[in-house]
């Protein structure tokens, strides 16, 4: 009786059917080219995972608080260009051009939440207008030319940020340390501290959460500012491993990373999240792109693929969820 509460408990968890997955994933594609498995894939998939984990990371907390961002892809793209633009023209050195590049990024996050809070407009309509004007800003201050990058190799910044070292076969980057340590953060800030709890209040009845005196607009001004801040982060990592801060960076990020979020388990309409489960939708995304490549299946049909598995989770997720309720 014991093992069969256990195991029903097990499968109504919303990690238990991404974790599936991403087994039969990697079962299937290893079966049809062992190289799946190289370290060098390995290395060379990790290395662009935790990049785009990142913002899933923080699109996790905000989504469980009932709201989206979908600024995150320009953000992505416009920090590094800003950066990258105040360093080349002689303005900043690079660590304070940094350092400004991510306040820039919060403040936009910090836009979006006025806008939300304080003129109560949706979150979607919000952050796609946030969209188009970063987007538009990057593009125009560069002429849509990328902006040179090369003098960032071997800076204090670069190692700290991207440095990269040998364990064994494996090639690590620095942001995978990153990402372990916001996976670690987010996830005890989300599931064991008061804040959590306000989030996920903020979420699942905000109306009940003011009345218990939940910060709730509080909660939500700093929930869009570290996802609009963490989007940045992600883009300056991935232009100093690349060598390439290309305003165009980072387009259509914003709805890969919802489907990371939501293929995790984390629900759309807010109020329950997961980070382990998002870091398990991050690597299903992660190892389906590169494994359709690997077993010769045309790159351009990653959407098929990732929409299959959209339609396929939300119908397990909904299942599992009655299962649950009527077990109870």
């Amino acid at each position: 009786m014991n093992n069969q509460y256990f195991l029903r408990n097990l499968i109504a968890k919303p990690e238990f059917g991404p974790f599936v997955l991403l087994a039969l994933e990697i079962a299937i594609f290893t079966a049809i080219n062992p190289n799946f498995l190289s370290p060098q894939n390995i290395s060379n998939t990790l290395a662009f995972t935790v990049e785009l984990g990142l913002i899933a990371l923080a699109m996790t907390l905000l989504m469980t608080a009932g709201e989206f961002d979908l600024s995150v892809g320009s953000v992505f793209g416009f920090a590094p260009v800003l950066m990258w633009t105040l360093f080349n023209s002689e303005i900043m050195p690079l660590g304070l051009a940094f350092f400004v590049a991510l306040l820039v990024a919060s403040l936009i996050g910090m836009a979006n939440a006025w806008f939300v809070a304080r003129l109560k407009i949706p979150s979607f309509l919000v952050t796609l207008g946030m969209l188009l004007v970063v987007r538009g800003t990057a593009l125009f201050v560069t002429d849509g030319f990328p902006q040179r990058t090369w003098s960032a190799g071997g800076s204090f910044l670069a190692d700290i940020l991207v440095g990269s070292f040998n364990i064994g076969p494996f090639r690590i980057y620095m942001s995978l340390f990153w990402f372990v340590l916001a996976v670690l953060v987010l996830g005890y800030v989300l599931n064991r501290t008061k804040a959590g709890n306000w989030i996920q209040a903020a979420g699942g009845n905000p109306g009940a959460a003011r009345a218990r005196g939940v910060g709730v607009e509080k909660t939500k001004v700093a929930l869009f500012m570290l996802s609009a801040t963490l989007a940045g982060f992600s883009g300056i990592i991935s232009s100093i491993r690349t060598s390439a801060a290309n305003p165009n960076s980072g387009t259509g990020y914003e709805l890969e990373v919802i489907a990371m979020v939501v293929i995790g388990g984390t629900a759309l309409t807010g109020g329950r999240g997961t980070i382990i489960g998002t870091v398990l939708g991050i690597f299903i995304l992660r190892t389906m792109r590169n494994g359709i490549i690997m077993v010769g299946v045309p790159g351009l049909a990653y959407n098929i693929f990732i929409g299959a598995i959209i339609l396929g989770m939300m119908a397990l997720h909904s299942w599992l969820e009655r299962r649950h309720q009527a077990g109870t």
